[in-house]
């Protein structure tokens, strides 16, 4: 096990622990761009398609899964959550995260090792 791995990975466990904890808290998600997370989501998504195809170590496995689940719970709760949906300022979240999402999937397509749905 890589030491700067394992530091990495309890670090960003951590700050989706913060995260979470805070709009559980406080029932708010000001503050937050929902945009941001559900970018994050896709990512996680996309990264570990292998998840179920090739096997590394249970660790490995383990924290796709929490990466995954962390994520997809976070865009949960500031989409659906009642009352942390009201906390939500659509006005102060003015990324334009459709554009970034087109450049990577046309980049995905010429930029590619293997043209398979994994890769």
């Amino acid at each position: 096990m890589n030491i700067f791995r394992l530091a990495g990975d309890m670090t960003h466990l951590v700050s989706i622990l913060v995260l979470l904890l805070k709009i559980y808290a406080t029932k708010s998600c000001s503050g937050v761009s929902r945009k941001t997370q559900e970018l994050y989501a896709i990512v996680f998504l996309a990264r570990y398609l292998d998840l179920f195809t090739d096997f590394i170590s249970v660790y490995n496995s383990f924290m796709k899964v929490v990466f995954i689940a962390s994520s997809l719970a976070i865009v949960w709760c500031m989409r659906v959550h009642p009352m942390v949906r009201r906390s939500y300022d659509k006005e102060l979240d003015t990324f334009r995260h459709y554009f970034l999402v087109a450049a990577c999937f046309l980049l995905a397509l010429v930029l590619h090792e293997k043209f398979t749905f994994q890769e």
